[in-house]
């Protein structure tokens, strides 16, 4: 019997160090980085478009969505950073739909976009895409399920895995971006197809995709964040498309 009340009283005690531990590790990536006010401006709703936030992601709904973007986002930041970007996309007619991260880290759940399509059976073209680390996770997936999507956005990201000849892929990067491993980079472009289409960015950087402030490491950007915004949404929307 005294054995017993040990071993319950050690997994009690386990079982609340590791909830301590988790509660720890939530407040520390929560605090690394927040959406800023060019963010949350673009949460807002509009006549033609909109823009709702749900238990596990954020959705950019056009009144007239055309095609299906799955978004996500880097480590260390929160969802809602970048909704100037996928607010600008849903505008040219795509359904953005952005998904939170467990602790913001997209390697918790590669699989997070796994029924999304199925939520809107009106659209019939999806790609998948994110950032960063979000993007290596995006393209892990789409390498699984390439049955699914029709197109990958790279966005200052790689992909450890290979993806099919037949995937419309879209890599962009600034070249002042000081966060992204460009050795990891160029280690991993054989995964691309060869007809990858490869954007850099003059002047652009690795934290300017999103709005969330300065990201350690990364190089000054010598362009505005909506010249950054709007050079990517000019890059990757064809592939978004389909045209």
């Amino acid at each position: 019997m005294k054995k017993r009340l040990k071993l319950w009283s050690w997994l009690i005690a386990i079982t609340l160090v590791l909830a301590v531990l988790l509660a720890g590790a939530k407040t520390w990536a929560e605090s690394q980085y927040a959406p800023l006010d060019a963010a949350q401006a673009a949460l807002s709703s509009t006549g033609s478009m909109s823009v709702t936030r749900r238990e596990d992601s954020i959705a950019f709904v056009p009144a007239d969505a055309k095609a299906g973007f799955i978004f996500y986002p880097g480590g260390l930041v929160p969802t809602e950073a970048y909704a100037p970007l996928l607010f600008a996309l849903a505008a040219e007619g795509v359904l953005c739909v952005a998904l939170d991260m467990p602790l913001r880290l997209a390697v918790l759940n590669m699989n997070a976009a796994d029924g999304v399509p199925a939520q809107y059976p009106d659209v019939t073209r999806w790609t998948i895409g994110g950032h960063s680390l979000g993007g290596a996770m995006a393209a892990s997936c789409a390498a699984k399920q390439a049955e699914e999507y029709e197109a990958l956005v790279l966005l200052a990201a790689y992909s450890t895995a290979e993806l099919p000849a037949d995937m419309a892929v879209v890599s962009v990067y600034g070249d002042a971006d000081g966060v992204m491993n460009r050795g990891k980079y160029a280690e991993t472009r054989m995964n691309l197809p060869e007809n990858t289409v490869e954007v850099v960015l003059l002047g652009g950087n690795h934290a300017q995709f999103g709005d969330y402030g300065h990201q350690k490491g990364d190089g000054v950007a010598a362009i505005s964040p909506q010249e950054q915004i709007a050079q990517t949404v000019q890059a990757i929307l064809p592939a978004l498309l389909g045209s």
